[in-house]
This record gives structure tokens, sequence and C-alpha cells, in this order.
């Protein structure tokens, strides 16, 4: 998610109703879950994987790499190309049941300015969580008539190289994986969840203001049932322009999880800037409200 898309975002506000100040996030962390179907270990160590590579921007030979390593871990894995962009492409995983489905998704790739931007919270940690999600729910048996769900890394989210960041073309010039997979995948999609700056600490997920309110209302009851009602608080944030505008866009009900007060553009965004506890608190909520749609 770009510093750009506020800008575009702001205009999004006007149409939400009750658009309000997010606030900033306590330094405590959140409270062990209640439940334990989300392996927040395997998500650590994903993350740590991912940093390995280095900075790794839209169509860099550091990020093929790293989707050839990410592509197997999601149940029946496979590459989706992102037309008109040579060299980039999402992952794909899903697991069977009726359609339309349900989509959870976050951007593997990196800004590819400043130099030495390593992006923990702004690309790792989304994405370890979505495998880990996808892990978790690959595990049980889903109920009958269950719906398809689709676990989506996509592949530049992050404006081209060179492209100024804070340019107010942030929907067309970034976002350019989720624009892909939104038109070659039409009629496919009942709700879509968006997995951005979830591992920081001191983790907070108000409402972000464009995000759908019914299934926002889900998510947190799904927190609740977990234990990790304090990091989805009952306030709203600003209107972002992310991964999940597009699916809005096409009429999709989406929610965009961003804690939009952590620096994610700064070259400080590095592992000794994440939780353990936030990636379970997330990865537990998302795991519950998933079977919850299904």
């Amino acid at each position: 998610m770009g510093r750009a898309g506020l800008t575009l975002g702001c205009v999004l506000c006007a149409l939400v109703a009750g658009c309000g100040a997010a606030g900033r996030p306590t330094t405590g962390e959140p409270a062990h879950a209640r439940v334990d179907q989300f392996d927040s270990a395997r998500a650590w160590r994903l993350v740590r994987q991912q940093l390995a590579y280095g900075q790794r921007p839209a169509g860099s030979a550091r990020l093929r790499r790293l989707a050839v390593r990410l592509r197997p871990l999601l149940p029946g894995g496979y590459f989706e190309p992102v037309p008109h962009e040579p060299g980039l492409r999402n992952v794909v995983g899903s697991l069977p049941g009726r359609r339309p489905g349900i989509v959870v998704g976050a951007h593997y790739d990196t800004l590819a300015a400043p130099r030495g931007f390593v992006g923990a919270n702004n690309g790792a940690a989304g994405s370890a969580v979505v495998i880990e999600v996808a892990r978790a729910l690959a595990r049980m048996k889903p109920p009958p008539g269950a719906r398809e769900v689709r676990f989506v890394l996509f592949d530049g989210e992050e404006p081209a190289r060179g492209l100024p960041e804070e340019s107010t073309d942030f929907y067309n010039s970034g976002l350019r994986g989720s624009h892909a997979y939104v038109a070659a995948n039409p009629h496919r999609t009942i709700a879509m969840l968006l997995l951005d700056y979830v591992g920081n600490k001191g983790l907070r997920l108000p409402r972000e203001g464009s995000s759908s309110p019914a299934l926002w209302s889900r998510v947190r009851a799904a927190a609740k049932t977990v234990g990790a009602s304090s990091v989805f608080p009952p306030t709203i944030g600003p209107a972002l322009t992310d991964d999940h505008s597009p699916f809005l866009r096409s009429g999709v009900p989406a929610v965009d999880l961003i804690d939009w007060s952590y620096p994610g553009h700064d070259v400080s965004d590095r592992l000794d800037k994440l939780s353990p506890r936030s990636l379970d608190a997330v990865g537990e909520t998302v795991t519950a409200a998933v079977q919850r749609l299904r």
C-alpha cells in the first residue's frame, strides 16, 4: 500500500458514512489467542525467510526466486501471470468448494525505493499469514456445501520503479496483481479479506474507511471468538486505496486489514518491529472468519 493510496483514498472516504480517525496503537502486545488453529511460529519463520531475499520489488530476480519458494506452500499453488506486465505473476492456491468463493490475499512485492527496504510488515507479514491461514484451513474438514477459498499473493502492488510515490494515480499505477486477478476471475468472489500491515508490535486494526461494514462486523465477531478483540477496535480509520479496491469496484464486499499508523514506507520496516503475537491474533481471526464465511 503506497502513501499515494491515501490521497486517492480520501475521495473514497467521503462516500463512507462515519469515517473517522483510527488513533495510534498502544505499545501493549495482544493477549494470547484462546484457540490454536493458526501456527504463528511457522508464520514468523516464513517472514524471516522472505526477508532473507532482501529488497523484492515487482519483476525483480529476487522476487521471482521467492515466488518459486512460496508457490508450493499454498494448496494446489500455481502462478497466474499479470497481463502486460512482463515478469509479474500472482501466486494462487485454493481449497475446493462451490463458487463464487472467498479470497484471502496479501501482496508479496516490496517498494523499489528507498534502497535497502526489506518490507517486514509491508509485504512479508501479510504473505506469511495468508500462507499459514491456508495451511490451517486445509487441515480442517469443510462444512457441507462449503465455498471455494482462494489464497492470492499479489505481485506489483507497489508502483513501478521511478514512479513518484506521491502520485495520485496509485489505483492505476500500482495494484497491478489485484487488477489482473479481478479481471481474470469475474463473478467468482463473494468476499475478499486483504492482509497488509498486520504484524507490527502494538497492532491495532480499526475498520479501514472503504472496507465493507457488514463484512468487517463478521471479522470482528471472529476476533471476539478467538480472544483477539483488542486488535480490532470498534473505530474507523482513513479510506485507503489498496489491493482490496479493485474488488470493491467490481461489487465484491472486501476488508483491508492494515495498521496505517505503522511507518510502512521507511527502511526501519524490519523484523524487530514485528511481533509473533500480532501475527497470531490476525491469523487466528482470519482463520475463524473464513470458517464462518464458508
